[in-house]
């Protein structure tokens, strides 16, 4: 599978009343990370044709970031998708190596031009599976 990766660091908007990363933060970073990749590996004439939605997260959180602490995403998705949804992994790595945050996104995929979900391609999925 190809990964792709993104480094972030807590704004001090990110922070909650804990003093640390606000789990609907987390939710916000795992879809620009997710949406980036896209942008990054899909040839020009798929974004134009097609948007992502989430249909559901799955998230776990093992530890705290807060203001200033910069952590690496990871993504991937391992398995080809079924029809018009595939699962995405991401995980948030501190500095320290620690995970920090662990999820799997059911994604789907739409035309732009009529708003309905489509079957999800190889050649749409290619960019995106294989060997790193």
């Amino acid at each position: 599978m190809k990964r792709f990766t993104r480094t972030i660091t807590a704004a001090p908007e990110d922070i909650d009343e804990l003093g640390h990363v606000n789990n609907a933060v987390w939710v916000r970073w795992i879809q620009d990370v997710a949406v980036a990749h896209w942008a990054a590996v899909a040839p020009p004439e798929h974004r134009d044709a097609y948007v992502w939605v989430v249909t559901r997260h799955e998230i776990d959180y093992r530890g705290n970031v807060v203001a200033g602490e910069t952590v690496t995403a990871e993504t991937w998705v391992p398995e080809p998708p079924k029809g018009a949804r595939f699962d995405r992994h991401m995980r948030f790595t501190g500095a320290d190596g620690r995970v920090k945050v662990e999820a799997v996104s059911t994604w789907a995929m739409i035309d732009r031009a009529t708003g309905r979900l489509v079957r999800v391609r190889p050649e749409i999925a290619a960019p995106f599976m294989g060997d790193a």
